[in-house]
């Protein structure tokens, strides 16, 4: 029987933060995920979006209520109670300035959501707000370990497409290099293959897309970016996946020298 403070390489589970941290830094991963001398406490920008991302929740799931105005405003008010209950969580300092101009940005983002999904989706069909992935891979030795996830939105329109939506905060957009990093793309391949598996849809029915809330933008402050998944790209990113939990499993742990410089633990828990 495992002791209660055993450490294991790999519990139950990986996701897709998990992957991505290992593809940084085999090390990084130990260090934070096996041995958790380190856990990021967050930060004014983390925050806003994970307040922004509670504000949005609420709103699409009270869309269709009469008083719309009303929603919009309990939206907003709850968007404002969250980003101080986060900021105080946090360990870190922002500048006044930043923060006042964060509430208002916050509150502005909100005024034009529900407009914006109409005129781009139509009477579309919530099918799922966070929906929860925790799917067994279908990996030799590792059937027992299963991929989860958290999603931020998937609906249905009248074309019976499902559109699988991830709400994404940031200041004035993404810049070309974000958009095209696999490792960027591949959160969405992963919640399209694991949600086709989960409910036994055809994948061609599925499309995938990260929406951009942009706080700076002097115009156009909500963006869609849509991402595909074809064969190739899927088998690539499942390989990742794979490759990930096999090192993991066999504990080779090895810095990746080039992420150093990048790296929260630099010169602190990890020499470089």
């Amino acid at each position: 029987m495992k002791q209660k403070n055993e450490i294991q390489p790999l519990t139950e589970y990986i996701s897709f933060s998990g992957v991505k941290d290992w593809q940084f830094c085999p090390h990084y991963y130990k260090l934070t995920r096996i041995d958790k001398l380190y856990k990021f406490e967050g930060n004014v920008h983390t925050a806003f979006g994970t307040s922004v991302h509670s504000a949005l929740e609420f709103l699409i799931k009270e869309r269709n209520t009469e008083d719309r105005a009303g929603v919009i405003e309990k939206a907003k008010k709850l968007f404002s109670s969250s980003f101080e209950k986060e900021l105080k969580a946090t360990k870190s300092e922002a500048p006044e300035k930043l923060v006042s101009d964060m509430k208002l940005q916050g509150v502005s983002l909100l005024d034009g959501i529900l407009d914006f999904m109409k005129a781009r989706y139509g009477n579309y069909e919530v099918l799922s707000v966070e929906e929860e992935l925790s799917e067994h891979l279908d990996f030799e030795d590792y059937e027992d370990i299963k991929f989860k996830g958290f999603v931020d939105l998937i609906i249905r329109t009248s074309d019976k497409k499902i559109h699988i939506i991830d709400w994404k905060t940031c200041s004035w957009g993404w810049p070309w290099q974000k958009r095209s990093d696999p490792m960027t793309t591949y959160q969405l391949t992963y919640y399209k293959n694991f949600f086709a598996k989960k409910y036994g849809f055809d994948l061609k029915q599925i499309e995938t897309c990260f929406i951009l809330l942009k706080r700076t933008a002097k115009k156009d402050s909500v963006e869609v970016v849509k991402i595909t998944s074809g064969p190739k790209k899927t088998s690539n990113a499942l390989n990742l996946l794979e490759s990930a939990i096999h090192n993991i499993e066999k504990g080779n742990h090895i810095k990746k020298k080039t992420s150093c410089q990048k790296c929260d633990l630099w010169k602190t828990l990890c020499e470089g």
